[in-house]
């Protein structure tokens, strides 16, 4: 009998996936989410999950934290140890504890959508949604349907 890949799936496709996105979260995080300005007339900049966050730093660095802990730690603790339960390193049991994880990196995500939705309705500056949010997003929906697959998994 052949020993089955670590996902008991067909070539460890789960794990693959997953371990892309180790690389693919830092992208998103330097990525621009979108590009600001003050009216139409000014020119757009360009803000990132990090310039976001280092902004934010500078006026309140609480806040940042927690941002920083909801778009950076828990995403890519998630993702870590996922690769961990799928390489054998980490029990099983600890999926639903980074499911949870999963959940509070869909918080940003929400964040980011109300900042755009509120800057869009004041209409005194103009946003428009760049490539960034959309790797950033598929990162984070793409780590939640990967633990919910690996939590299916036989055996």
């Amino acid at each position: 009998m052949r020993p089955r890949p670590p996902l008991g799936l067909p070539g460890g496709w789960i794990a693959a996936a997953n371990l892309s996105l180790l690389l693919l979260f830092p992208l998103a995080w330097a990525a621009p989410l979108m590009r600001a300005g003050l009216l139409p007339v000014f020119g757009l900049s360009e803000i990132s999950v990090l310039s976001g966050l280092a902004s934010l730093w500078r006026d309140s660095p609480a806040l940042a934290l927690l941002v920083a802990f909801f778009a950076l730690v828990a995403p890519y603790a998630k993702v870590a140890g996922l690769a961990l339960v799928l390489a054998g390193r980490a029990p099983p049991a600890l999926l639903p504890a980074l499911k949870a994880l999963g959940r509070l990196a869909m918080a940003d995500i929400f964040l980011i959508a109300l900042y755009i939705v509120l800057a869009r309705g004041v209409g005194v500056g103009r946003i428009e949604v760049a490539w960034g949010l959309w790797l950033f997003t598929a990162c984070v929906l793409g780590s939640l349907a990967l633990s919910h697959l690996a939590a299916r998994r036989p055996g």
